[in-house]
């Protein structure tokens, strides 16, 4: 199901076919937003988060598009009981793309393609017959793939959604123009 969603979001982001005007989010624009991850482990809910962003290079040669670096932290987590015994599970993903902005005609939109790397700091709790036990007290190293894109409000605010693997399946916010 995953991997339907991203070819589509993929499909969707080459559908709009780079045109001949400036790029959308320039060298230098930077940007802050929080975002609300869904579709995460287990039986976790909504994730808290948020998004940074900074385009760092133009890049004539690839179909006019801009080059960002993205960081990414969320925090999601769950709890369950059954039978006198209980576990707790808590996820905070750090995470940091490259993200390659296309060059679009439409101003009020944004579209990019990201890949990058995330640590993922686990806590996992249980509580039962035979007292507490710490079962997975332990971070691990992630890939990060997402299709995602923004739409302008107005020149300083705009709507933020990715759709991935990561953190969290989709993500939706706001975002704030910095610079």
């Amino acid at each position: 199901m995953k991997k339907l969603w991203f070819t589509a979001a993929l499909s969707a982001l080459v559908a709009f076919a780079p045109s001949q005007s400036e790029a959308q989010l320039p060298k230098g624009y930077t940007d802050i937003g929080v975002v609300a991850g869904l579709g995460n482990i287990g039986d976790a809910g909504i994730a808290p988060g948020f998004r940074f962003e900074r385009i760092i290079k133009d890049l004539p040669d690839l179909g006019g598009g801009t080059l960002g670096i993205g960081v990414g932290v969320g925090y999601y987590s769950w709890s369950d009981r059954f039978l006198g015994s209980s576990w707790d599970v808590s996820y905070m993903p750090i995470g940091a793309t490259g993200n390659y902005h296309f060059k679009l005609s439409n101003k009020k939109l944004d579209a990019f393609l990201g890949l990058g790397l995330g640590y993922q700091v686990i806590n996992c709790d249980y509580s039962g017959a035979g007292g507490s036990v710490d079962l997975c007290d332990n971070s691990a190293v992630y890939f990060i793939g997402r299709a995602g894109g923004r739409y302008f409000f107005k020149p300083n605010m705009s709507a933020y959604a990715d759709l991935g693997a990561g953190d969290a399946t989709i993500n939706v916010g706001v975002t704030f123009k910095l610079k």
